[in-house]
């Protein structure tokens, strides 16, 4: 059986993902459980995936500099995309290593014929490496939808928001790998027994603090080996979690003996939190379809959840949470073909189902209850405009405490939460 390189496995990802027009999370994961990749080289896979996927726009415009805008083969697209992303943003490979093996490659694909072609674009963006790399520079001011590589309608719509510069802040924010966050688990132990873990597991981290996560349940990995494979995720120490996703369970300042509902809970991470923040000691139902609310079980088995259950047809509840299915702009970075599949009017449409999912909790929140609001998205409609729609129907709900998160302000990833009470 022929093994495929690094590249030629980036290749064949983004030919799935073109094709069949999948996530490019499932058709990485589709395609890397059928290889032996591991350490470095599955690393430089997922580089050149992402990478290509991010900067779709600007390649697709070098490409277009030197083909008189003629429509390519989508094959050769991907090939000349992958080339141009090693020239110009992996500076640890050598340009010729970068030529060599993209021209090589479509010869194996097929595309003999057109390697010289492939090999006479590259090479002359090699030449021409300092001015394109001033060029592309210059296209961050005036072109961002280029520069940055991102919808034209999303740059607008986010310029009138927020204005220039903070435009070009989350644009830029967008294009960056996303850090490894872990959240303590406290119903398993302290921080100091994490710390020492970890630093036996050879585990590199630092300690975040932000204004809506206790002080100490917060870490940055700068480096590790596999996670699943470290005695500390496996005994449940740790939940992989970026903190923006800690705010709407802290807003809601659930207290032990409650009883809660979860909505929403796949895959578990507010869940598990919340469990955490009420001491194990009350009832959280989680609800969701019943393949996602495997993960959640999962995760509470390994991290040690008791309180957690799965019925339905339950009312009376203390709580609840929606954390909503939305159209996840506030994530972007960690979601890399989202930018090319969301459409603006994607938003109303979400927006209305936010409000169904809220109309469907009243009945189930006693008086005096709290009904907790939250989506991962930036966008006003999902956000804001969800709430005012739904205090305007149920004038017995008041609005006590409200926050959204932007990345350019908080260096996290974007999140909106709401407290409602019912009275």
């Amino acid at each position: 059986m022929k093994v495929q390189t690094p590249r030629e496995i980036a290749v064949e990802i983004l030919k799935i993902h073109s094709e069949e027009s999948v996530f490019i999370e499932f058709a990485v994961e589709r395609t890397l459980m059928m290889t032996p990749l591991r350490g470095p080289d599955r690393g430089l896979v997922l580089e050149l995936v992402y990478g290509v996927v991010r900067w779709q726009s600007t390649l697709d415009w070098l490409i277009s500099k030197k083909t008189d805008h003629r429509q390519q083969n989508s094959t050769l697209q991907i090939l000349l995309r992958l080339g141009l992303y090693q020239i110009f943003w992996l500076d640890r490979i050598p340009d010729h290593a970068s030529v060599h093996e993209t021209v090589e490659m479509a010869k194996r694909l097929g595309f003999g014929p057109q390697s010289g072609f492939i090999n006479a674009v590259l090479r002359q963006y090699i030449r021409d490496k300092p001015t394109v790399r001033a060029a592309l520079e210059n296209l961050k001011t005036t072109e961002p939808t280029i520069g940055f590589s991102h919808p034209l309608w999303l740059v607008d719509r986010w310029t009138k928001r927020w204005g220039v510069d903070k435009t070009r802040e989350l644009l830029a924010w967008n294009n960056q790998p996303p850090p490894t966050y872990a959240r303590l688990n406290t119903l398993r132990g302290s921080s100091r027994q994490l710390e020492q873990a970890w630093e036996n597991e050879r585990v590199t981290f630092r300690a975040r603090n932000f204004d809506w996560t206790a002080l100490g349940t917060v870490y940055e990995l700068e480096s590790h080996p596999p996670l699943g494979e470290l005695p500390s995720f496996q005994e449940g120490l740790f939940y992989i979690q970026d903190p923006s996703t800690l705010l709407a369970p802290s807003l809601m300042e659930a207290e032990r003996g409650q009883k809660i509902l979860d909505l929403c809970a796949a895959p578990g991470g507010k869940t598990t939190y919340l469990a955490q923040l009420i001491h194990n000691e009350g009832t959280i139902i989680a609800q969701d379809t019943e393949l996602r609310l495997k993960l959640v079980e999962e995760n509470c088995t390994r991290l040690h959840v008791t309180c957690v259950a799965y019925e339905t047809g339950l009312n009376d509840y203390d709580a609840i949470l929606i954390d909503a299915p939305c159209s996840n702009t506030g994530v972007m970075r960690r979601r890399v073909d989202l930018r090319w599949r969301l459409n603006e009017s994607e938003l109303q449409r979400l927006a209305t189902q936010q409000l169904a999912l809220l109309e469907q909790c009243v009945p189930l929140l006693k008086t005096g209850g709290t009904l907790t609001y939250s989506t991962c998205s930036i966008e006003p409609e999902e956000n804001t405009a969800v709430t005012e729609a739904f205090l305007e129907r149920h004038p017995q709900f008041t609005r006590e405490t409200e926050r959204e998160i932007v990345p350019f302000a908080f260096g996290t990833d974007g999140a909106y939460a709401v407290r409602l009470r019912k009275g």
